[in-house]
């Protein structure tokens, strides 16, 4: 148990040190897996029915970046590399959706 506390007082601490409430990032980051999943397989569905796909491509988006644009806007001091990271996994998952939106055709 006392490793678990030393993680949890870590993951914490970085909302202090970076001015971003890891619950609310966490929650983010977690809570709009389904939102995204949804808008994923409605994109597919109006790709097959031939129907308009940019309201939720543009949902599928926002809820793929939402946790990264609450920190870019939350955050302050944060490292470089973080931001660099969020841009490669920002490609990265553009990348995964294109695939199975083509998959979808």
């Amino acid at each position: 148990m006392e490793l678990w506390e030393s993680i949890k007082i870590w993951f914490m601490s970085l909302g202090e040190n970076y001015g971003v409430n890891p619950i609310i990032f966490g929650s983010l980051y977690v809570g709009t897996i389904p939102l995204f999943t949804f808008t994923l397989g409605w994109v597919i569905k109006n790709i097959r029915a031939k129907k308009p796909i940019l309201l939720p491509l543009l949902l599928t988006g926002l809820f793929f970046i939402s946790a990264y644009i609450y920190l870019i806007i939350a955050g302050r001091n944060i490292p470089y590399w973080v931001y660099a990271f969020i841009v490669l996994m920002i490609l990265v998952g553009l990348t995964g959706t294109l695939r199975k939106i083509r998959q979808a055709n």
